[in-house]
């Protein structure tokens, strides 16, 4: 049979199946039914902002670390001051021993494929803690009990509700590993080691309004929760290492030469990269202030959750000013070793940082600290508050991409403070969506992006093994990881954004979360709540379904006729998750004009026949003309027309 009397036979049928106006009151509401409790109370209102009495605890660190390339073996003193503004008396905290992980029993070592993943770690001895103190109101303990990757500190008498303080402080030490799950560890090159040191030392867990305490171990995927707070941290190593960290240098005329200083105070005010450590004057002690012994590199952070560091004598280093939108200036710089050099690789890694800081700075909130530094390490890609590092070998669009979406973890989640043990969509989904953008925008476009092209991806949202977004990171199969936390989400927000509710709504609403939640802690209902009130719309529909579920979209044309001068459109919603169905019509003159539904036709039932009169003749009509929707069949949503006229 050929097209044409197929479609005329299509079309032919299609008159006697035509919807009749009561096919169309069928209920259909349960896809329009809340899954989950978004209800508010004191602590989270149900606007999506923090209750009249939300909470938040606070502390701030002073760490004395030593590393010894001799020994691999960092020793540290921390103090943290914590304030406990919670409504409750605490008889203890929870820490974490982040480095516990690399025992042989540890439970992520333990719960490791014998195969393997990315999250393997060598097997080594953990981390010694000593002269452990924890003082309230002048009562000390040195009571604690460690477990797994946790330690609980316990106080001779309750810390105090509502503004109590306490003052913990220990010695550490730990031997830092070649192989650290993809987060830290060590790099041999041709110059020398390079250590790329994370999640390293004692660290109080968040005590919230939803868990108390989140004491999720450290299995591997799941990657941190912590509170805001101060970090004032002193890195003594050998006189001819470079140090690198989280935060501003407070003493760069102390560790640097005469001449490296000048170079350090020209980039701070350069919008060129600037070399403050040439490739030739690698091993060369006279870019450094001593020439024996040690020196020591001290850094401030404010206002943030973690720090980060790298140190190595192979680095080369550069550096350029990045400017924000208020008029503040900060340093954008980069440290990589003569392997990674090259305008093809690391050497436009400084152009990459500032420009990725800027943009995320003036589209959606202003980056809040006064450097940011990209090293390349041994890691494939990890953030930590002014901190990345990234693969050494990265080059070209790869070294572009994981910069970018490094850099703009500051945004989700160092200054949105989601909990990533739990919710790891909130910051790698949000972070993968502002990166789309941001990719776009760089040189116009230089390199590409993924999301533009959703459908190409339709192969794993039809796959049986599928998870949820809501998955938790340490439990999705990690052949899923990559879409429940980072695709998908993403793609939800493009859909929200340019589908469903329009640039200048969603613009409005995201901004006004980024603002609302700035270092605090939002949990998945907030960010939904927030969203639906800022933006006027009810969207639980779109929420529960893409954030909760594993089904998926597949809008439809059905038929088209022509009846007593006018046209008969029926669509259906054959997947399982109804969408507002926005359509292309094309005439036969050539022009085109847009059409739309509204998601609620959908609660009529799975499909809907729409009238419209026009004195042109329709050539075609297409839903999702820019593909834009991951709708799973594409070959259903255009209508190759033939008119037949009654």
């Amino acid at each position: 049979m050929n097209k044409i009397n197929f479609l005329c036979l299509a079309f032919g049928l299609s008159i006697f199946t035509l919807p009749s106006a009561f096919a169309q009151l069928d209920n259909n509401q349960s896809q329009f039914d809340e899954f989950m409790d978004r209800s508010g109370n004191v602590y989270r209102s149900a606007s999506g902002k923090p209750g009249p009495e939300y909470f938040q605890n606070e502390a701030d660190y002073t760490i004395k670390a030593n590393l010894d390339p001799e020994t691999h073996i960092i020793t540290g003193q921390v103090t943290m001051k914590y304030i406990n503004n919670s409504p409750e008396d605490l008889d203890y905290i929870w820490m974490y021993l982040e480095q516990n992980r690399f025992t042989e029993d540890s439970r992520g070592t333990l719960t490791t494929p014998v195969e393997g993943n990315r999250y393997d770690g060598d097997p080594l001895e953990g981390v010694e803690i000593s002269n452990l103190q924890a003082e309230v109101r002048g009562s000390t303990s040195s009571k604690h009990l460690i477990s797994d990757t946790r330690m609980q500190v316990f106080f001779d008498e309750p810390l105090k509700a509502n503004g109590g303080k306490a003052e913990v402080s220990m010695n550490f030490k730990f031997e830092v590993p070649v192989n650290g799950m993809d987060r830290m560890g060590r790099l041999s090159t041709k110059n020398g080691e390079i250590y790329a040191i994370a999640q390293w030392f004692p660290q109080v867990a968040v005590f919230d309004d939803i868990e108390g305490w989140n004491v999720e171990p450290y299995l591997g995927a799941g990657e941190f929760y912590y509170d805001y707070g101060e970090f004032d941290v002193e890195i003594t190593v050998p006189h001819n290492y470079l140090v690198v960290a989280s935060g501003e240098l407070q003493n760069p005329k102390d560790v640097l030469s005469s001449k490296v200083y000048d170079r350090y105070k020209n980039a701070l005010e350069s919008q060129e990269t600037v070399t403050l450590i040439s490739s030739e004057e690698i091993g060369d002690s006279s870019v450094f202030a001593n020439q024996s012994g040690t020196q020591t590199w001290h850094y401030k952070i404010e206002n943030s959750r973690d720090f980060a560091f790298a140190t190595s004598k192979a680095f080369i280093w550069d550096g350029a000013q990045f400017n924000l939108p208020s008029g503040k200036t900060g340093l954008a710089h980069s440290a990589y070793p003569i392997e990674s050099y090259g305008q093809n690789a690391w050497s436009r890694s400084t152009e990459y940082s500032k420009a990725s800081i800027e943009y995320y700075s003036e589209k959606w909130y202003e980056y809040p600290y006064a450097a940011a530094v990209n090293v390349a390490a041994d890691i494939g890609g990890m953030e930590y508050p002014g901190l990345n590092f990234c693969s050494w070998k990265s080059t070209g669009a790869g070294l572009w991409g994981v910069t970018d979406h490094e850099f703009g973890h500051n945004w989700f989640p160092m200054i949105v403070g989601s909990n990533e043990r739990r919710y790891a969509w909130m910051d790698e989904g949000f972070n993968t969506f502002i990166n789309y953008y941001s990719t776009q925008a760089f040189n116009d476009g230089e390199y590409p992006t993924r999301l533009n092209q959703p459908r190409t991806l339709a192969g794993w949202f039809l796959s049986e093994g599928r998870e949820g977004i809501d998955t938790y990171p340490d439990v999705a199969n990690l052949r899923n990881l990559g879409m429940v936390a980072y695709y998908k989400p993403a793609l939800g927000l493009v859909t929200l954004r340019e589908y469903i509710l329009g640039e200048e709504r969603f613009d409005y609403a995201f901004k006004s979360y980024i603002e609302t939640w700035a270092f605090k802690h939002p949990q998945p209902k907030d960010f939904f709540n927030h969203i639906e009130n800022a933006a006027g719309e009810n969207l639980s529909w779109f929420f529960d379904a893409w954030f909760y579920g594993t089904g998926n979209i597949d809008l439809a044309i059905d038929s088209l006729r022509k009846r007593d001068g006018a046209y008969f459109l029926t669509v259906s919603n054959r997947g399982d998750i109804p969408m507002p169905v926005h359509m292309q019509i094309t005439f036969e003159d050539g022009t085109t004009e847009m059409k739309s539904l509204p998601v609620e036709i959908w609660q009529r039932g799975d499909t809907w026949t729409h009238k419209f009169e026009t004195q042109k003749e329709i050539e075609s009509i297409e839903i999702d003309p820019e593909k834009i929707l991951m709708d799973v069949n594409y070959s259903n949503d255009k209508w190759p027309v033939t008119i037949y006229k009654d």
